[in-house]
């Protein structure tokens, strides 16, 4: 009886730990940042995007996982060439991700190292290409995005067979081999320096130009206002006359103007300390006091 029930126990026992076996390989987490792959005699059965626990047919079905997050890959340094035959030093880093887990693993086996090959050969290529067709001053003075733009429209859609993103190219360093880059900078200096010179003569001989036009301007507006005082003046000079032969048109009233400007002639004359006046005796001043 107690032999029986020893083996009863174990064979509980067994059935305990078989359940738990198949209960520890049924189930598999997935976390946030992994994709969960469930394979079926090495083949894709089932991809997990969201995280949490899930169940698979034990012995039957393994799990693995692939990143889920953003990845980073650097691009070893290298030498290109510009369009004008320039050497300069490249250093790059590209930005992926994995937007099909299938692909991918169809692809690429599911390999990060298989992915990075690719990236470096199709993203070095793009940037080759695009710098190959840009003059070495123009690399040199745009560094605003506009390289990186144009590499990533030479890679377009490369990647979309392998399941990857490309989500950014950026260079670390893009610049002159040392031996050249202090020749290079100072001859971009001197054309830029010939160039602020030709900008400045332009600038001068348009401003005296203009200075020229105006004084010619101010000397027709002046020229034009004396003209134009001069006849108001004549004018009037002819009106006053008319008015003087309007009012003294009589023998008496032109002797009395005679008179007053006699007295205005006399008084004008009488100034300083000398009161003395010598006149002849046919000045009209004379004439008054006779």
């Amino acid at each position: 009886m107690r032999t029986k029930n020893i083996l009863t126990l174990v064979l509980i026992g067994a059935a305990l730990l078989v359940a738990l076996i198949l209960v520890s390989s049924s189930l598999y987490v997935v976390q946030q940042n992994e994709y969960g792959v469930v394979l079926e005699f090495g083949a894709v059965k089932e991809i997990k995007a969201e995280p949490g626990l899930y169940f698979k047919m034990p012995f039957v079905q393994s799990v693995t996982t692939l990143p889920k997050t953003v990845l980073l890959y650097d691009l070893p340094i290298s030498d290109v060439i510009t369009a004008d035959k320039h050497s300069m030093v490249l250093d790059s880093f590209t930005m992926w991700r994995i937007d099909d887990p299938r692909l991918f693993i169809e692809s690429l086996s599911g390999s990060q190292y298989n992915a990075e090959s690719r990236i470096n050969a199709i993203v070095y290529n793009a940037l080759k290409t695009v710098i190959s067709s840009q003059n070495q001053e123009a690399i040199i003075s745009g560094r605003d995005g506009l390289i990186v733009s144009l590499v990533m429209q030479n890679i377009g859609s490369s990647f979309d067979r392998y399941g990857i993103e490309i989500l950014a190219v950026e260079t670390k360093t893009l610049d002159l081999p040392d031996d050249n880059k202090d020749a290079v900078y100072t001859r971009m200096i001197s054309e830029r320096n010939n160039i602020a010179a030709s900008y400045t003569a332009e600038g001068n001989a348009d401003a005296k130009q203009i200075r020229n036009a105006a004084d010619r301007q101010v000397e027709v507006t002046l020229s034009e206002a004396q003209a134009a005082a001069e006849t108001i003046r004549a004018e009037g000079d002819a009106e006053y006359m008319r008015i003087l032969s309007e009012v003294y048109d009589t023998g008496d009233e032109a002797d009395f103007y005679t008179f007053m400007i006699a007295l205005d002639a006399l008084k004008n004359s009488m100034t300083g300390e000398e009161k003395t006046l010598i006149l002849d005796a046919s000045s009209p001043i004379a004439k008054l006091f006779y």
